[in-house]
């Protein structure tokens, strides 16, 4: 599948149908289908977009996310229908605050905390973004791995792109001087998101593709930072959390910055702010991920 159609394909697994309470009748619960790539487990990030998804469905009109706090419980299956249970928490007249649990066959395997926010006048500023080429001037996800392995790589048929400003852990394995505490990297959904009737689907359409896409991209990080790479290592979500401030759009390049201040007892600690093109500071990101590397290859911690 080339990316165009991948996307298509997720905005198609992000429109989630009603399904029918249990007989307790407790919350609003919808299905949400497998994604299309069979790995196994589920990427987390489908689960953190689903499960926003679902909890947007359920909030008033002019109150957009503000905040989504995801907890990766158990490994999800593939080929296996996902059920979002999304119990309403609180809704007053600025805020709304969502709790969502996702079953397959019975089991819990994820949980948000979504917060809804109606945006009201008052102070403002954000850092500034850092200095890296544009996104066209950088060489494709998949053209660096031609490189690290010295071979074509071909197209991986992911919904999205990614352009790196600096070393993968691969590179890094490879020559240890690249070490960093940092990456910077170019997101964005690969192809154009198509309208919405009402500017509140749209802009959760697009806070939920960013989800998706960040999850990608952060526990390479903490990679880097120890000159280990994917042969050698494995790695999952354990938490994640997504603050989004401004709306945007997740088909135009974002960049994503992030560093891992700390790794210990296994896990790895990694931060985000996510800029647009013009450096506007519109998401900050954290996420801790549970990393086993294998022998001879150093530690975390």
């Amino acid at each position: 599948m080339d990316q165009e159609h991948a996307l298509r394909d997720l905005l198609g697994r992000l429109d989630l149908d009603a399904a029918p309470a249990p007989d307790r009748g407790d919350g609003e619960h919808f299905l949400g289908p497998p994604p299309l790539e069979q790995s196994s487990p589920v990427y987390g990030g489908h689960l953190a977009a689903q499960a926003l998804a679902a909890a947007g469905r359920t909030v008033p009109a002019g109150l957009p996310v503000h905040s989504a706090h995801c907890f990766f419980l158990r490994p999800a299956l593939p080929n296996t229908p996902l059920e979002y249970r999304v119990d309403r928490v609180r809704d007053s007249a600025s805020f709304a605050t969502r709790r969502v649990q996702a079953t397959q066959r019975g089991r819990e395997v994820f949980a948000l905390t979504a917060s809804f926010h109606r945006p009201d006048p008052g102070l403002g500023h954000q850092d500034p973004m850092p200095a890296v080429p544009a996104p066209q001037d950088l060489p494709t996800y998949e053209e660096r791995l031609a490189k690290a392995f010295g071979e074509p790589v071909q197209p991986l048929g992911k919904p999205y792109e990614l352009r790196f400003a600096g070393p993968l852990s691969f590179d890094v394995e490879k020559d240890p001087s690249l070490v960093s505490s940092r990456t910077r990297v170019w997101v964005r959904a690969k192809g154009v998101a198509p309208p919405e009737a009402s500017t509140d689907r749209e802009r959760l359409l697009h806070d939920c593709l960013l989800v998706y896409v960040c999850d990608v991209t952060m526990l390479e990080t903490v990679l880097v930072r120890h000159g280990v790479s994917w042969f050698h290592a494995s790695g999952r979500s354990v938490d994640y959390t997504v603050w989004i401030h401004r709306p945007f759009r997740a088909d135009d390049w974002l960049l994503c910055d992030l560093e891992s201040p700390v790794a210990s007892g296994g896990r790895g600690l990694v931060l985000g702010r996510v800029f647009t093109r013009g450096g506007v500071l519109v998401a900050t990101l954290a996420q801790e991920g549970l990393i086993r590397v294998s022998d001879g290859h150093g530690t975390l911690g």
